[in-house]
């Protein structure tokens, strides 16, 4: 009898099994499990790529100069990856590279790159279409500006579009061709249609799989009527998605609702590819609280976007990573439970 006590007292009962374990699972646990999620949820939104399009009204040195306006774009052109900007009249070309300085400064970072087409244009009136975009999630591959001499419609653009291909490394598509357009609005029809031509000589070029048109097509109320979309081939044909619908309104004035900046994607990969409800208006005076007034100041256009998601390696790689994270954390608790019962 004195024996078998003598062995109970010496060998203690065995821990306890993980399964069976308490559902207060430490503090270290718990610590790097919210740290794996937040890496996860870091990964999601870092990886993805936004990209607008943006008619900023005559933007030149006088609307640079105006410190409201410049920290306002600031703030609405951190949240893109890539931006077309239209309507630029940097003649000397210094608010561009002013704009981008800004948002290096605000981002604490050197990310931000321009891209730039010549002045554009039929008179002395011209424009620049402008690329901004994140160096560290777009890459740029090949531009050209489109040679505007259709035998059947030649120097139907105003300002011809400048096409860019980018590398986008991290999301789902990675080769992506940009066409920027901002018609004239009493040819509106005439040049929306023509861009199926530069679809056709894109192709010819590069075979390109995904493809972007974006811009102030201006396609909508008096310039595009209802009877006039049979006319557009970019409408009409296969294979070409329009993200903004003529029901939507890109314009701050109140008393107007038109439709006139659009996002056309062509490319069933690149389609599928767009993260669903992510195509819209950016309204930033409803965003950061501005009256009518003050946003006119910026432009009389809403930023277009759209979103489309990342590389489905990077998502496994993400996946793959928090499985093993939590594993190791559920280790890390059975490791502390065995230590509290010895």
């Amino acid at each position: 009898m004195h024996l078998w006590l003598s062995r109970t007292t010496q060998d203690p009962p065995p821990p306890p099994q993980c399964p069976h374990q308490p559902r207060d699972m430490g503090g270290a646990r718990l610590l790097v499990i919210a740290a794996l999620l937040f890496h996860h949820l870091l990964c999601c939104s870092a990886t993805s790529m936004r990209i607008c399009a943006f008619n900023i009204q005559r933007f030149g040195e006088t609307k640079a100069a105006k410190s409201s306006v410049m920290s306002t774009l600031v703030k609405i052109l951190l949240r893109y990856d890539i931006c077309l900007l239209q309507e630029i009249q940097d003649i000397k070309e210094k608010t561009i590279p002013r704009l981008v300085e800004e948002l290096n400064r605000s981002h604490k970072s050197e990310l931000f790159q321009y891209l730039s087409s010549e002045p554009l244009g039929r008179s002395s009136y011209l424009e620049k279409y402008v690329f901004i975009y994140r160096s560290d999630k777009a890459k740029v591959l090949d531009s050209y500006i489109y040679e505007d001499n259709h035998p059947t419609s030649v120097d139907v653009f105003a300002r011809e579009p400048y096409i860019v291909r980018f590398s986008l490394p991290t999301t789902a598509i990675k080769d992506l061709v940009l066409v920027p357009q901002h018609t004239t609005p009493s040819d509106a029809v005439k040049e929306i249609d023509a861009l199926y031509d530069v679809f056709l000589d894109i192709q010819k070029r590069w075979n390109a799989q995904s493809i972007i048109f974006l811009g102030d097509f201006n396609a909508g109320c008096d310039y595009v009527a209802k009877k006039n979309w049979p006319l557009i081939r970019l409408r009409m044909e296969p294979g070409f998605h329009w993200l903004i619908g003529d029901d939507a309104d890109t314009t701050v004035k109140k008393n107007r609702s038109c439709a006139y900046d659009r996002i056309v994607v062509y490319g069933e990969k690149c389609y599928k590819a767009v993260i669903p409800g992510s195509a819209g208006i950016f309204d930033f005076l409803n965003k950061f609280g501005l009256l009518e007034i003050e946003g006119l100041e910026i432009s009389d256009h809403y930023p277009v976007e759209v979103e489309l998601s990342r590389a489905k390696s990077l998502m496994l790689q993400n996946w793959l990573f928090i499985l093993v994270a939590l594993v190791s954390a559920f280790s890390l608790g059975c490791f502390e439970l065995t230590i509290q019962t010895r």
